[in-house]
């Protein structure tokens, strides 16, 4: 699955421009800086916009071609920001048979995104992936901690509606 880029414009504070100064000068001129520099912009920013990659890349001295690299290899960094309720629809194979394709249909629909995006407004983000470890509820989401299982796209309504009450 190919990582998108966020479709919102990116703000940062002060305090977050510093502290990613903080941590590209720490890492200068150490091998393998890329690496420890995204976990750490991570931790500050959420999600690794462009911006920062690029403040990454010239700060380490090496190009931008590779900090998105290694931004976009690795799954466990993420290139669109989080919404304040992250909605996780798991496409593995248990799920995908038994319709987890329409529930994540179902949610980009209703939200008007895709997977990887956020909602303007920041309230939702949505991800598909490949397996959560609860094949007996099939299909499964998650919504920040809470899991939902064996869904239909008819239940998809009223359960969003609780994160926006």
């Amino acid at each position: 699955m190919q990582k998108r880029i966020s479709n919102l414009p990116f703000h940062d504070t002060p305090e977050q421009a510093k502290q990613l100064e903080e941590v590209i000068e720490k890492l200068k001129g150490q091998q393998g800086a890329v690496m420890p520099a995204l976990h750490q912009a991570q931790e500050i920013y959420g999600y690794l916009p462009m911006e920062v990659q690029k403040k990454i890349a010239d700060g380490l001295d090496v190009s931008l071609e590779e900090v998105y690299g290694v931004s976009t290899f690795y799954s466990q960094f993420s290139l669109t920001p989080k919404g304040k309720n992250h909605i996780s629809v798991c496409l593995g194979t248990a799920c995908y048979v038994k319709g987890a394709d329409k529930i994540l249909e179902k949610i980009t629909q209703r939200l008007g995104i895709q997977p990887e995006e956020c909602t303007e407004d920041g309230a939702f983000s949505l991800t598909a992936c490949r397996c959560i470890g609860a094949c007996g509820l099939a299909p499964v989401m998650t919504i920040n901690e809470d899991v939902y299982g064996r869904l239909v796209p008819e239940d998809i309504d009223q359960i969003l509606a609780k994160y926006t009450a």
